[in-house]
């Protein structure tokens, strides 16, 4: 039974497939290979991903082997599709990742040798992605050790390297010149393979034109409605709605102080709303710099937000205990909020609470 005062996570799937056509049309020419990770940004890999597939997506990449298992089997038998996942062939994975069919995107040089010595045991090849580190100094392998890796007889036998890939730093700054950087370097790894195909670019990458593009693109937060320039974008749609009901409607004076401490104390006459949402639900506690919701169409500042409540200034709008109000969503925007709290659309995404009650629409 739904609990009265309880936030609701309504997820537009519809949303999602308009965004996923953004993309494609952003990078046409390159397949978009959606990225599912920490459970497709928070808002259920599985029904994200089976709407996806839908929409014409064959490939995904997953962060944790557990990730990939848990899309393998919300996606097979009826649909089909190629799945990497990014941390790669690390210790003790081989027998799992070959039982659900993943392909592992081998990021350092003990990762290699541990794939193929796995393939050789197994007698059969190991299909792998080879992720290049070109300037962002996480994951991958130095252009220097890939180029080695090749020039070698043995050191990659046994493994079929369809894809070489890497991650673009700057992308959401497009004029930053790390990305033509990071492009010169990729373009001259990926000379070394010719038979693989090649992807550079993750969502904000996927904007910045047909020389990143390559053979496929990588979207995330993107696909969920972030801009790729970690700014509102027009093109893109909202597909998690976040609303809360309000508990109280309170008048508060010049010299009352609101919350803990004694931080905030009023000014002049404030008529707030006590929302029955916080930090729990996923509403990151330092959005109360400069975060708003929607209310009665109109933005309305947040005050305070604590676990379980958060207030916002209704001003002089008509508002009664029960009233929804929007805290992300299509009026109350991702990147906004993002902003506010001094982090990314994905931090915002992903920290969305179970408690929340979940309805997927579209």
């Amino acid at each position: 039974m739904a609990e009265p005062a309880a936030a609701r996570l309504t997820i537009n799937l519809g949303a999602l497939a308009h965004n996923h056509d953004v993309l494609r049309e952003a990078a046409v020419g390159a397949e978009v290979a959606p990225v599912l990770k920490a459970d497709g940004y928070g808002l259920g890999a599985a029904t994200v991903g089976a709407r996806l597939w839908d929409e014409g997506a064959r490939t995904f990449f997953v962060a944790r082997l557990s990730e990939g298992e848990a899309l393998r089997a919300a996606l097979t038998p009826d649909r089909p599709t190629t799945i990497y996942v990014l941390d790669g062939f690390t210790a003790g994975s081989g027998a799992r990742l070959a039982a659900a069919n993943l392909t592992p995107a081998l990021s350092a040089l003990p990762q290699v040798s541990a794939a193929q010595a796995w393939a050789a045991r197994a007698g059969r090849n190991l299909p792998v992605a080879l992720h290049i580190d070109t300037g962002m100094n996480r994951q991958g392998v130095s252009p220097d050790e890939a180029r080695a890796l090749v020039q070698s007889t043995d050191r990659l036998r046994g493994l079929d390297v369809g894809l070489v890939m890497s991650h673009l730093g700057s992308a959401e700054s497009p004029k930053n010149p790390r990305n033509l950087d990071q492009l010169a370097r990729f373009l001259e790894v990926r000379s070394v393979f010719p038979q693989a195909r090649a992807s550079l670019s993750a969502s904000a990458g996927s904007f910045l034109g047909p020389d990143y593009r390559f053979d496929m693109v990588r979207p995330g937060v993107s696909l969920f409605g972030g801009g790729p320039e970690e700014r509102p974008d027009a093109r893109l749609k909202a597909v998690a709605t976040l609303t809360a009901p309000i508990a109280d409607v309170r008048n508060l004076r010049p010299g009352d102080i609101l919350g803990y401490g004694d931080s905030l104390r009023i000014a002049a006459p404030t008529r707030v709303a006590v929302v029955a949402a916080g930090y729990a639900d996923g509403i990151i506690r330092a959005g109360r710099a400069g975060g708003y919701a929607w209310f009665a169409g109109a933005r309305r500042r947040f005050l305070i937000v604590t676990m379980d409540l958060l207030i916002i200034d209704v001003g002089d709008a008509e508002a009664a205990p029960g009233d929804e109000v929007e805290l992300l969503g299509p009026n109350a925007l991702l990147d906004d909020l993002a902003k506010a709290s001094g982090s990314v659309t994905h931090e915002v995404l992903v920290r969305l609470s179970r408690r929340a009650q979940r309805t997927y629409i579209g």
